[in-house]
């Protein structure tokens, strides 16, 4: 837990002010009123930006979560994200750490997602959070700040962690929704990753064809909102727009087993990428075939290493 003197970390880190213990399971059928058998339940350690932090270790580097925790599924929280390898910075908070529920419907093949509030931390909770960031003896080059907001947390949180990072000049990314989205936006990040549905939100268009979805994200850049824009686009593959350059990737003839997590298994790529000195668009190629093998993992497993590195090779990135 996070007392006394703070640690002195290198590497990346992540804030996630709302994690979870994600739940998966599978069932025959999904049907009202009835009992639903379901199979052993699998545990993992989730929340955006604690999601990233596993692709990044699972790829090799060294990476560090920020997260609040509270009660016996905090406690629990904790040790599963130590057990993949990643240093905790974990916030002691009053409430019970939430739980989500992925479960698979055998018959159809869809899944069903059930996804908690989260309990509301106080001010002086989701400020330790950020004090934890703000106090790092040795600051990183990269911070993702990845997730929901969770009840008492202020819209402009995000921003705030904005301002710390660009203080030390460290480069912020990005990933939520909504007014939280909005509201660091204004500050300006490195990186921002929305998908279609956030994009249309954050610009109030429709955005049909690949050259409005460019100009969509050139209008962010342009107004100092982000460097970089990572487009995900589901069956549709993915965009990485700056202000020189854009590029275009398909995605790959992959018959998912889930789909929870791809978003964050190709952030995660794409960070380890950068910080490994790999270019934009190589970083950008790894982060496809990061969301990609998420999609071969059952429940909230995330991708693999060997996965990514064997579909990386599939990737055909386009330059537009």
């Amino acid at each position: 837990m996070t007392q006394g003197r703070p640690f002195a970390l290198s590497g990346i880190v992540t804030l996630t002010l709302n994690p979870a213990i994600d739940v998966s399971t599978a069932t025959d059928r999904v049907t009202p009123v009835n009992k639903l058998r379901c199979d052993a339940g699998q545990r993992d350690p989730g929340g955006g930006g604690i999601n990233v932090a596993r692709v990044i270790t699972r790829l090799g580097a060294r990476s560090t979560a920020i997260y609040p925790a509270g009660g016996i599924v905090g406690q629990l929280l904790k040790r599963l994200v130590d057990a993949e390898g990643i240093v905790s910075l974990a916030v002691p908070v009053a409430g019970e750490t939430r739980e989500d529920f992925t479960v698979l419907d055998r018959s159809s093949g869809e899944q069903y997602r059930f996804v908690l509030p989260g309990p509301r931390l106080a001010d002086g909770e989701w400020e330790a959070c950020l004090r934890a960031l703000a106090s790092l003896e040795i600051k990183p080059a990269y911070v993702c700040a990845s997730g929901s907001l969770p009840p008492g947390v202020p819209d402009d949180a995000f921003g705030r962690v904005a301002r710390t990072v660009q203080g030390w000049g460290g480069k912020l990314v990005l990933d939520t929704s909504g007014a939280a989205l909005e509201h660091a936006l204004e500050g300006g990040v490195y990186l921002v990753k929305p998908n279609l549905r956030e994009l249309r939100e954050l610009t109030g268009q429709v955005l049909e064809g690949r050259g409005a979805l460019i100009a969509a994200c050139r209008s962010l850049i342009d107004r100092g909102a982000c460097e970089v824009a990572a487009l995900t686009l589901g069956a549709e593959g993915a965009l990485l727009v700056t202000a020189e350059h854009a590029w275009a990737a398909a995605a790959l003839p992959i018959r998912p087993v889930s789909t929870v997590g791809a978003g964050d298994s190709f952030l995660g790529a794409m960070i380890w990428g950068l910080t490994v000195g790999k270019s934009l668009d190589e970083s950008f190629r790894y982060a496809v075939a990061g969301g990609s093998a998420a999609l071969l993992a059952p429940g909230t497993g995330l991708c693999r290493a060997e996965d990514v590195h064997r579909l990386v090779r599939e990737v055909v990135v386009e330059a537009l």
